[in-house]
């Protein structure tokens, strides 16, 4: 659990939700691979990637594995597992700096689809990464920062002023959701105050900052809630919860003859088409050189990769206390009754009744309590990782997460219980 709370307090951005995992998997004895050079990998061997700021992999190789031999016939030899490091918040824009009747503002805009009310009156911090000028302008200087205090606040609009506010709004973001930053003073340059507070805190000059990716994130800590402190409730569950379980359960995994593999993208939240999403040549590239490391025979690999399996993993929707009538009828899901099988008749979960029924023998083989997910007639949900990454990687494969509340919350609510035996089933499935 001191993972899961770990990562939820430190990964403000995708930035720094790398930051944790690099730094996690090389305590585990995971070595660093520079994705710019030669792989120098050998059975055994438990390797760390980081071809982007915002994205990682983590692979295990098992120590007797050949190529083509699985551990037991039948078995996958490649066990991929994938998540994304991203969740709904607001992002900085270029130029941000404005003044309202003596307000400092900040212009931001939204990154992914969250719930809007529930980001008023909360104190915001500022993460991400800061690009400097550098020795060659192919080779800017990248720099993670992290205010580390609250910057930023949206304040509401008292219901005096608004009698229709606990009617339901629709607010707009560019004139009802811009944060105040401060109040302009004699000394204030106004038209680039945030640009000379991060020179100060970087301790640069103002003009070496070129560009950044900063996102404002919502301060309030991972907090253990209930009469037994069963729920934890935090900013960020979806999808840290899931990147967490991931790094644990890789770093403790035995598959003799196998590869296990951890996949963290960027940019779930708007669509994964991004050099660092999910919706790019990256894996497979990335595979391709992993089989050139093990010295492993193109036609010999071209097999291998006939034996794969897929797990997407990312938040299920639990069935809501007030809202019952949200969920499905016959397949109810419950905080604190397990990890969530998700299946979706249009595809948008990658399980099938193959890949269903593996991990339903894995959960019970191993006295592991899980759930099945089908959405509400009428009511899709959202796609994951899992059928963007099929339609170029065709393994077996399912969706499977932890069953949370207030989903795209400024905070989110999930069972600590379900994610121990999410990540159970995570290791079973790797080992």
């Amino acid at each position: 659990m001191s993972v899961l709370l770990d990562l939820l307090n430190r990964g403000k951005s995708p930035v720094q939700v790398v930051e944790y995992a690099g730094e996690y998997l090389e305590k585990k004895g995971f070595s660093s691979c520079d994705y710019r050079e030669p792989f120098n990998m050998v059975p055994g061997g438990k390797y760390y990637i980081q071809p982007y700021p915002t994205m990682f992999v983590a692979l295990a190789i098992g120590e007797d594995f050949k190529g083509e031999a699985a551990a037991v016939e039948g078995e996958p030899v490649i066990k991929l597992a994938m998540a994304h490091t991203d969740f709904p918040c607001f992002k900085l824009k270029s130029k941000p700096e404005y003044v309202t009747k003596g307000y400092l503002m900040a212009n931001v805009e939204p990154y992914g689809g969250m719930i809007k009310s529930t980001w008023f009156d909360r104190p915001l911090g500022l993460a991400g990464k800061v690009v400097l000028s550098g020795q060659s302008v192919y080779q800017p200087k990248v720099i993670t920062f992290d205010s580390r205090r609250p910057l930023f606040v949206i304040p509401s609009l008292a219901p005096h002023l608004d009698r229709d506010a606990n009617k339901g709004h629709e607010y707009d973001m560019q004139t009802e959701m811009q944060p105040i930053v401060g109040m302009l003073q004699e000394q204030c340059n106004k038209e680039g105050f945030l640009q000379e507070y991060l020179a100060k805190e970087l301790q640069v000059e103002p003009q070496e900052i070129l560009s950044f990716d900063l996102f404002l994130y919502n301060m309030d800590e991972a907090t253990p809630v209930g009469l037994d402190e069963e729920f934890v409730l935090s900013p960020g569950i979806d999808n840290l919860a899931s990147v967490a379980a991931l790094i644990e359960s890789i770093s403790s995994c035995h598959n003799g003859n196998g590869i296990s593999m951890a996949v963290c993208y960027d940019n779930e939240e708007i669509g994964s088409r991004s050099k660092q999403g999910a919706d790019s040549a990256m894996l497979m590239q990335l595979l391709d050189r992993v089989a050139d490391a093990l010295q492993i025979k193109p036609d010999v690999w071209r097999r291998v990769m006939t034996r794969g399996f897929l797990l997407s993993v990312d938040g299920a929707h639990g069935l809501h206390p007030n809202y019952t009538s949200k969920g499905d009828i016959t397949n109810e899901v419950l905080l604190g009754k397990g990890p969530v099988i998700k299946t979706s008749a249009s595809q948008r979960y990658i399980s099938d009744s193959e890949g269903t029924a593996i991990l339903m023998q894995l959960c019970r083989k191993h006295h592991i309590a899980y759930q099945i997910q089908v959405n509400r007639s009428g009511m899709p949900g959202g796609q994951t990782l899992g059928p963007i990454a099929s339609s170029y990687l065709p393994w077996q494969g399912a969706d499977l997460g932890v069953p949370m509340l207030a989903m795209h919350s400024a905070n989110e609510m999930a069972s600590t219980a379900d994610w121990d035996a999410l990540c159970d089933l995570i290791q079973a499935f790797f080992s």
